[in-house]
């Protein structure tokens, strides 16, 4: 996961995050990542129209956008 985000703060490219809060409540959200730290990592959530920070034991799942081409 650390490389994941690390190419990605790096590259610039949004990924797809599943994330449980601290209340146990699970969401999905679409980030640009800004810092990866020891136990966190901050990033520009889409869904809150803000930067968040967001520890590496509440993600559920994390993956790169996937793009969907428009037409066949």
């Amino acid at each position: 996961m650390i490389s994941l985000l690390k190419n990605a703060m790096e590259t610039g490219e949004r990924l797809e995050l599943i994330y449980m809060n601290w209340c146990g409540e699970i969401s999905q959200r679409t980030i640009k990542v800004l810092a990866v730290h020891e136990h966190s990592f901050t990033a520009y959530c889409d869904l809150r129209r803000k930067i968040r920070t967001f520890k590496f034991e509440n993600v559920l799942g994390i993956a790169r956008l996937r793009k969907i081409k428009k037409g066949a």
